[in-house]
Order: C-alpha cells, then sequence, then structure tokens
C-alpha cells in the first residue's frame, strides 16, 4: 500500500530534531511526508528540507484542523493509507508507523490510531490521559458497540492516526472548518457509513501535556463549541458527560495511588474543564470577544465560523 505521512508544524522547537531522527529510525513502510507548516519563525522548515522532506507552507491564519488536513490529503493523491502526526509526537521505536499501517490489512478499517504514552517528564494529571484513553490492548470499534462506548467508539486522536483514502473520501473527507476534533467528526461519520475504526496498542508514540487550568478551560470550551455545532455526533453515539465522569474516577484513583497531594489540583481542574465545556456549549449566545478569550483555537474566530 502508498502510505502518506501529514505533518501540521508551527515553530516546533528543539523537539522537533528528536522527532526528525524517531523519523528516520523508521523501518518497514515507504512513502512520502508532506509537512505543513503555518509560517514558522524557528527552524522548523529549515529543518525539514534539509531532512529531504516535502514542506508546504501557509499563512497562519490560513491554518485549520480539518481544513488544513483536508489539503495534506489533496497533495498526496498517489496515497492509499493517509498518516497524521503532530510535531510534539514521538514515535517510539522503528516499527511505529508499520504497525499502525498493517491496521488496514483488515479489509472492514477505514480509520486507525496509536497508542500514546506519556512523555519521560510527564506529570501524574498529564500521564493519567494517556493510560486512560490509550489501553495496553488493540481492539477495532464498529457502529454496533456504541451501547457499549457510548461517545468513545468514535474517539481517535490526529496525533498519530491513520485513514484508508476510500474510507475518508466516502465521507467529504475532514470538515472544513471545525475549531476541534476534525479527527472525531470523520471517524465517526465512517462509523455510520458501516466502516470499523482500529486501535493499534503496538503502534506507540510519546505524546502528553500537562496544561495549566486555564488551558484545559480552554480545550473544554473549544470541545464543547464542537459539540454544541455538531449535535448529530452526541445524538448517534450518546452524551460526553457520562464519559467525562468516568474520566474523573479514574483520575482521582490514580492519583490517590501515586500523588494523593495533587487530587486537589485535579478538582480544581475538573471544575475548570465542567465550566469550560458548559460555556462552549452556550457559544451561540456569548459575545466574539469571549469566545476568543475562552478559546484555545483563536485563528479559528477569526476565519468568521
Amino acid at each position: 500500500m502508498n502510505v502518506g505521512l501529514i505533518v501540521p508544524t508551527l515553530n516546533a522547537g528543539d523537539l522537533w530534531n528528536d522527532w526528525l531522527v524517531a523519523l528516520r529510525a523508521q523501518q518497514g513502510w515507504a512513502g512520502a511526508t508532506l509537512v505543513i507548516d503555518s509560517s514558522s519563525k524557528d527552524a522548523t522548515v529549515d529543518r525539514a528540507r534539509e531532512a529531504g522532506l516535502r514542506v508546504q507552507v501557509i499563512a497562519r491564519g490560513e491554518f485549520n484542523h480539518g481544513g488544513t488536513r483536508q489539503r495534506g490529503v489533496e497533495l498526496l493523491p498517489d496515497a492509499e493509507i493517509l498518516v497524521f502526526l503532530t510535531q510534539d509526537a514521538l514515535l517510539a521505536g522503528p516499527g511505529a508507523i508499520a504497525a499502525l499501517v498493517r491496521s488496514f490489512d483488515d479489509s472492514s478499517v477505514g480509520a486507525a490510531y496509536g497508542r500514546q504514552l506519556p512523555h519521560k517528564d510527564a506529570g501524574p494529571i498529564g500521564a493519567h490521559a494517556r493510560v486512560f484513553n490509550y489501553p495496553a490492548t488493540s481492539h477495532t470499534k464498529s457502529l454496533g458497540d456504541r451501547d457499549r462506548y457510548g461517545i468513545k467508539t468514535a474517539f481517535i486522536s490526529n496525533s498519530f492516526a491513520a485513514y484508508r483514502r476510500s474510507a475518508l473520501l466516502s465521507v467529504g473527507g475532514f470538515p472544513g472548518n471545525v475549531i476541534f476534533g476534525e479527527d472525531m467528526y470523520a471517524t465517526a461519520k465512517m462509523l455510520m457509513r458501516g466502516w470499523s475504526v482500529a486501535y493499534c496498542a503496538d503502534a506507540c508514540v510519546h505524546h502528553s501535556h500537562d496544561y495549566s487550568v486555564k488551558e484545559d478551560f480552554r480545550r473544554s470550551f473549544d470541545i464543547g463549541v464542537f459539540h454544541a455545532r455538531e449535535p448529530w455526533l452526541q445524538q448517534t453515539f450518546g452524551k460526553a458527560e457520562k464519559e467525562g465522569l468516568r474520566y474523573v474516577r479514574s483520575e482521582l484513583a490514580y492519583l490517590a495511588k501515586r500523588q494523593p497531594l495533587l487530587i486537589v489540583s485535579a478538582l480544581i481542574r475538573t471544575g475548570a474543564k465542567a465550566l469550560g465545556y458548559r460555556l462552549g456549549k452556550l457559544e451561540q449566545s456569548l459575545p466574539l470577544s469571549w469566545k476568543k478569550r475562552f478559546s484555545m483555537s483563536r485563528t479559528y474566530w477569526l476565519q468568521g465560523p
């Protein structure tokens, strides 16, 4: 299968060197790598070109989670499998990409995503998010599993994910202008058309975030906006609040065993995330100036959604 790797970048920083080293170490796959850079001010573009990667530079204001990735799909027309990787996700082991691509040996699989391990310097709260969302056992989900998994049926992460071109194009590709969740949007549409999504625990990257309380609020605000603007998602797969409660219980149990002193911080973060999400769900009633202030995706509001 012809494979294409698409990497959106913006000021990738010092980690970019390690990222390029990890990419060069990959074995068992062949294809083109396309970097779509949002006018970085650092050496991201130069280093990518020195590594022999194809680079497409766009204006920073043009970036959109769905639209930019769809541009990558169109720029690699020969790729049967499209792999997406972010600049802060370090491939763990030389067979990571090849393992993810092997998921498509199953002809029913339209999308696949790999396991995310915390970065070595990740804090307990950031590490728990990876433990909760990325277990050690692979599995495949279809629309018939929504009673079991709820909204998590359509869960995927474009920090390290892949799509069968024919499946992705069968649902119109990535949405052109979403604030967040272009990966879940496309995957949910594929599930509704009869495709399945594979989780490949053998395909690993190191990827985690130690968000501040403010960043947790802003990210949750964007999720709320996404769910408010795409109501079909929860109508089809179930409410996000139920999964959120399961996450909180898991996080508290995780911290109680490892860092009990962080439980108060976790509860504060939970409140911030709940408030951000609810405000996001109500974004139609908020002035634009508030939305810009609350959102992690500032450029989205400048594009006139």
